[in-house]
């Protein structure tokens, strides 16, 4: 048993909330990924690649440090682990990242269309908008730097091009609740969208309220 064997039990526990309540497609799929900020650390938790999340175990989550080099784990970590790290690098408010292909934002995927915040709480937890990361190759660097680019905005969650979603947390809690509200907010608007009327988004003052709370819990 390691040192890090309790953040490797939360990656795998969260990973397989997210596999049963189909986040990653279906429940025996082993697309999307998780992991965790080792705090105070350069150095992060991961589930590997291509095995089936009610499969593994939790010697078999991956821990690597920002570099990409394995310090614990057999098995041959995600392909996205890059665009993790290039998120942890460029995000020090960030401790946990949960890569979904929920359904409802995945349209938004396809559509390479950004959601507008529509409701406070929303708002409150994810930022001012769910944003779009233009597509790259999956496991890429080219993928990680895009990722990494557009992460900077400050918000919580986004949408993939072609690809799926984003969701990041101060904890591995918070990356799951998100990925919970960009489904939320995502079935939502795309309802909307398909009666054709006007769209109300909040305010200007509304976001500068909401970015003010954010800033303090």
């Amino acid at each position: 048993m390691t040192a890090y064997v309790s953040i490797k039990q939360e990656v795998l526990d969260a990973a397989l909330w997210l596999s049963r309540n189909q986040y990653f497609g279906s429940y025996l799929s082993s697309g999307g990924n998780v992991s965790a900020r080792v705090p105070g650390k350069e150095l992060f938790a991961i589930t590997p690649s291509s095995v089936p999340y009610d499969e593994l175990t939790t010697d078999e989550i991956c821990l690597l440090d920002f570099d990409l080099n394995r310090i614990e784990g057999d098995l041959k970590p995600s392909i996205e682990a890059g665009m993790h790290a290039a998120i942890y690098r460029r995000r020090s408010d960030v401790e946990a990242v949960a890569h979904t292909h929920q359904f409802h934002a995945s349209i938004f995927s396809v559509l390479n269309k950004a959601i507008p915040p529509l409701f406070d709480e929303i708002t409150l937890f994810i930022g001012d908008k769910v944003d779009v990361v233009p597509y790259a190759i999956s496991g890429t660097d080219a993928l990680a730097a895009q990722v990494g680019r557009t992460v900077a905005n400050g918000c919580f969650c986004f949408i993939m091009q072609n690809h799926g979603a984003l969701n990041l947390g101060r904890t591995l809690k918070e990356a799951m609740r998100n990925a919970e509200l960009l489904e939320k907010i995502a079935k939502v608007y795309h309802s909307a969208l398909s009666t054709g009327l006007p769209i109300t988004t909040l305010p200007e003052n509304a976001l500068t309220f909401w970015e003010e709370v954010r800033q303090t819990i």
